[in-house]
């Protein structure tokens, strides 16, 4: 399940990567490569489960299934507080710099 939110995430975020000029201004390519990570780091956790467990990988419980969910979509929250942050650090569109430097009339 994890896997699957990554890829979903990589997948969304390659897509409005490449289909918007704004968004690639905004910096959404460190996003996809963010995504694109897990979604490998997940592959590669899967391969090495599946040689443990065999075919009892393919058949998770319910809970199981739950805690994956939750650990991948805050797997994708990390990922876009830490683009938020890149971009409040890059700033590429001059924002916050011009508001900090704006004198007080």
């Amino acid at each position: 399940m994890t896997l699957l939110v990554a890829v979903i995430a990589a997948v969304i975020s390659t897509a409005v990567w490449y289909g918007s000029a704004k968004a690639r201004e905004m910096k959404s390519g460190i996003l996809c490569w963010m995504f694109w990570g897990a979604s490998l780091m997940w592959s590669v956790d899967a391969v090495f489960e599946y040689a443990e467990l065999g075919a009892g990988y393919f058949s998770p419980s319910g809970a199981d299934m739950l805690n994956d969910l939750f650990l991948g979509l805050s797997v994708v929250a990390l990922a876009l507080v830490i683009w938020i942050v890149y971009l409040l650090i890059s700033d590429p569109k001059g924002l916050i710099k011009t508001t900090l430097l704006k004198k007080k009339a």
